[in-house]
């Protein structure tokens, strides 16, 4: 059934609802009916038949929308979709603070499920950056840029995000890279690196085998923006005596669930 059955056409000077400005309100409103019209766009007609606007009020809000690059038309056709402006806000919007805002709540309620360390961490550059970290006992630490840096090759988390870069970016990164060794599990060469790396590259999953600390065990998956970009990685990790090979596939179901989760409060669409 179409809005417009349902809802009466507003005209100009209608209050706007809770104090708010009417214009920003309307303009609000039809970005939503168009993002959520799909690949295909949606026309003017059906743009006002379903907000309840009339044609002109429709077609001035939306021509001003075009202008500023929030909506954009199909090819030659009239039918519109979401601009190239919405894309470059919600890029701009996805960064550390983002992370930890819709992150906390899903690493507490990881954390309470398996009783163990979980976190969340980004990449940039060579450096693998902790934002977030909740402890076994369900205390969150908060992680400072400086002092948070985490070794890329030696780290579940690390070594999921070195994953998602493409072979350009691969290169330039292993070429400066110090893969020293932390334990003697730590991988040490490129070639031995590459080849996990391509592995996790199949799996979305990555493993962290007692290589930063002989007594710990780390499992670590990608987490997703709306535009399907690996933004950061979620890790699980534990002592070496608890999560044994049983316990770590259990881990790894539940750390994919809570990636996910994740994922979908940050735009994702699976």
């Amino acid at each position: 059934m179409a809005l417009a059955t349902k809802t009466k056409k507003k005209t100009d000077d209608q209050p706007a609802e809770k104090g708010g400005i009417q214009s920003l309100e309307r303009a609000s409103m039809l970005l939503d009916l168009v993002a959520s019209a799909g690949p295909n766009g949606i026309p003017l007609t059906e743009l006002s038949e379903q907000s309840g606007l009339h044609n002109s009020t429709a077609f001035h809000l939306i021509r001003t929308l075009e202008n500023i690059g929030f909506l954009t038309k199909k090819d030659d056709s009239k039918r519109y979709l979401v601009g190239s402006k919405i894309f470059m806000l919600a890029a701009g919007a996805m960064n550390e603070n983002a992370l930890l805002l819709e992150g906390t709540p899903v690493l507490s309620a990881l954390s309470d499920t398996t009783g163990e360390a979980t976190h969340l961490a980004v990449r940039s550059n060579a450096e693998i950056v902790l934002v977030a970290r909740m402890a076994a006992k369900g205390m969150l630490q908060m992680s400072e840029r400086t002092g948070a840096v985490r070794p890329a090759h030696a780290t579940a988390i690390g070594k999921l995000l070195l994953s998602k870069c493409n072979d350009a970016e691969l290169d330039f990164l292993l070429a400066d890279m110090d893969l020293r060794a932390f334990t003697e599990n730590t991988i040490t060469t490129k070639a031995k690196l590459r080849r996990e790396l391509t592995d996790i590259s199949k799996t979305d999953v990555a493993h962290d085998r007692c290589e930063l600390d002989p007594d710990v065990r780390c499992i670590a998956v990608p987490v997703y923006d709306f535009a399907g970009r690996c933004v950061a990685a979620m890790g699980v990790s534990g002592p070496v005596w608890r999560m044994n090979d049983e316990v770590v596939i259990k881990r790894t179901e539940e750390l994919k669930e809570a990636a996910l989760a994740l994922s979908k409060a940050l735009g994702a669409s699976s």
